[in-house]
């Protein structure tokens, strides 16, 4: 992350704090609204990880600190009046202290009921990689971490041969639920692997062109 901006243009409120969005760099969800003063900013540009201002303790807090779920800083923006920041973050874990990916996970009004982003994957893969640590009884998920990567292999055949059949076939939700199968036993593979989406997504933006 360079620093390139004047930070004269960054307009504080009477409390000497600016609202700062944190975004997913890689997917473009929202993740949290929190805020900063100018420590915070100067905490942020020189460690390169999102710093904020806690106003209920009145101190610095580091995303992560304590659970571990940092926000590595790719970009900061501020908006046409400099009263906002916007941050593109390298999210780990979860954003939201609920343990949800974002902290904007409680639809007021949706398309058709509902809210669905990528960051739905990620928060599936956090499932998978806790299931992992923590196993639990008559969990299919700990029964493929059981049997190991050569039935986790099979399963991503099998399903990958279902998506195929369903691609070919008339009915739509038939190969949604085939997709929707083989991104969750690749998902398994990639935990049992150490492979995160972060990992996967950089590989795939080395391919934009």
């Amino acid at each position: 992350m360079k620093r390139i901006a004047d930070l004269s243009a960054v307009r504080y409120d009477e409390k000497g704090l600016v609202p700062a969005i944190a975004q997913d760099a890689a997917t473009n969800d929202v993740l949290m609204l929190a805020y900063m003063n100018a420590d915070a900013l100067k905490a942020t540009l020189e460690s390169g990880c999102a710093t904020y201002f806690s106003r209920s303790r009145q101190t610095l807090w580091k995303k992560g600190e304590t659970s571990g779920h940092t926000q590595k800083v790719r970009e900061i923006w501020y908006d046409c009046d400099g009263d906002a920041l916007l941050l593109k973050v390298e999210q780990t874990g979860p954003a939201c202290h609920t343990n949800a990916y974002s902290c904007f996970h409680n639809p007021l009004t949706a398309r058709d009921g509902q809210s669905v982003s990528f960051g739905l994957l990620r928060e599936e893969y956090e499932l998978i990689c806790d299931r992992r640590e923590h196993p639990v009884q008559g969990s299919y998920t700990n029964y493929l971490f059981d049997k190991g990567v050569d039935k986790m292999c099979k399963k991503i055949g099998e399903e990958a041969a279902e998506v195929i059949i369903a691609a070919k076939n008339p009915d739509v939700q038939e190969l949604q639920y085939e997709v929707a199968d083989l991104l969750f036993h690749t998902m398994v593979v990639m935990a049992q692997r150490g492979l995160s989406w972060d990992d996967v997504l950089t590989e795939i933006k080395k391919r934009r062109k």
